[in-house]
């Protein structure tokens, strides 16, 4: 996830040793029990690390979510292999309190899944020996932790072969995983990019694909006129290349921070969020680009971060929410 802050990694062999102290780990595996993703979904990312926005439990995280996208697995030693490990930073006293939340927002009829990537991430899947490691880790923890799926959120490059083969993969061993994509603006101008390559070629089951729409120089929109990031513009329009592209309209969502603090550059008031999304669903509050058709069935909204929301009150989600799930 491109942001201006910098995320601290702390957690050690010590810190491992003082988080188990705190409370017994779980060795058996955790079962995800996560309801299916509503037709309209706000997608928020939990930071499990502590760079200045409001440290929050899942526990906390508001009900306008219904993704929740913990961030984020580490790369291991093994090409492709990912694994998590909870920051201490967080509050946690065991593992076994952070599953137990798990459940219980499953329970409230909301997806948890872990995010593969951001700023720093270093994963790369680029063979069938690093696809196969990908995929096992990641079904790995979905067992251990009951993680409803995955996000992919490398901004490193993705080689859309093996990134597939890999999803698949997951897919072939969880059929019912929910998989969601935070691609940056420049790798969905085109079909022929790898990101795209991947969301289409998992799109018979691909959840959303919610590109980010900020830290972004200015973009072609579906019309091939240019547009600067941090209007209504902006959103509809990139959108509208996903829409034309092949993605179905119930995988497309719009990616923005929850607040100015949450990205470099590219924040907007949430009432444009509203109006991009009035403007895809219903041709309605539009701005000088309007989509020659409507889609009433774009998925929604996603945010970095929930913590960033937080530390504003949780404006964001409380505008937002509302106005996703009220979509036609």
């Amino acid at each position: 996830m491109a942001r201006a802050h910098i995320r601290k990694r702390l957690l050690g062999v010590a810190a491992v040793a003082a988080l188990a102290a705190g409370g017994p780990l779980s060795t058996g595996s955790a079962d995800a029990a996560g309801a299916a993703v509503p037709a309209h979904a706000v997608t928020g990312y939990w930071q499990n690390f502590d760079n200045g926005a409001t440290v929050q439990k899942l526990r906390d995280v508001p009900d306008d979510y219904d993704i929740i996208a913990v961030a984020f697995a580490d790369a291991t030693g093994t090409p492709g292999g990912v694994d998590f490990r909870l920051d201490p930073a967080v509050g946690y006293t065991s593992e076994q309190q952070f599953k137990d939340d798990i459940k219980a927002k499953q329970a409230a009829g909301k997806s948890v899944i872990i995010s593969v990537g951001g700023q720093n991430g270093t994963v790369s899947v680029a063979d069938d020996a690093s696809a196969d490691a990908f995929a096992a880790s990641i079904t790995g923890l979905m067992d251990e932790y009951g993680f409803d799926g995955v996000d992919i959120d490398l901004e490193n490059g993705v080689n859309s072969t093996y990134m597939a083969k890999a999803l698949k993969a997951v897919h072939d061993e969880k059929s019912d995983v929910v998989v969601t994509m935070a691609p940056q603006t420049i790798d969905m101008q085109s079909t022929s990019t790898e990101y795209f390559k991947t969301a289409l070629a998992i799109k018979d089951f691909l959840t959303v694909v919610n590109m980010q729409y900020y830290n972004s120089g200015s973009m072609n929109g579906c019309d091939g006129k240019v547009y600067a990031q941090g209007s209504v513009d902006f959103l509809t329009s990139l959108a509208c290349v996903q829409l034309e592209g092949g993605l179905d309209p119930s995988q497309v969502g719009i990616g923005v921070p929850a607040s100015p603090k949450g990205a470099g550059s590219g924040y907007v008031e949430p009432s444009v969020v509203g109006a991009a999304l009035d403007c895809l669903a219903k041709g309605t509050g539009c701005g000088s680009f309007k989509p020659a058709k409507t889609y009433p069935g774009i998925r929604g909204a996603m945010t970095w971060s929930t913590n960033w929301d937080a530390a504003a009150g949780n404006a964001w989600s409380k505008a937002v929410g509302p106005h996703v799930h009220g979509l036609p």
